[in-house]
């Protein structure tokens, strides 16, 4: 070790570069944390990076969807209430179907291993 240091041009803070991202505290759901930390430990990552990975799927999945013209969403809203669909019921099926997506997806990426046919002895 040396006597002394230079610090003259050093710079407080985190040595790691955190730019776009932002530090922020949220509540979560214990099951939620739970599910995060069993898929990270599966896939050798942080469970806050799953967390941002689902998140970053479920939004980007909500902003491909959201690309059609307002005129054509009013048509297709106003199609789906004179058959009697409310469009409370309309959103539940999309986030329904923005789970089954991102659920497919992490099948897809991490597949369970294929079980073996033995015959019966």
């Amino acid at each position: 070790m040396k006597d002394e240091y230079d610090f003259s041009n050093a710079k407080r803070g985190a040595i790691a570069s955190n730019k776009g991202k932002t530090r922020i505290t949220i509540m979560l759901d214990d099951a939620v944390i739970e599910a995060a930390r069993e898929r990270a430990q599966s896939a050798g990552t942080g469970y806050q990076a799953v967390i941002n990975n689902l998140l970053r799927q479920a939004l980007v999945s909500q902003d491909t969807y959201n690309l059609a013209p307002a005129s054509k969403k009013q048509a297709k809203t106003l199609q789906v209430l004179n058959n009697g669909i409310s469009v409370s019921e309309v959103e539940a099926l999309e986030q329904q179907l923005i789970a089954l997506a991102g659920e497919l997806n992490r099948m897809l990426v991490n597949p369970l291993p294929a079980k073996s046919k033995s015959k019966p002895v």
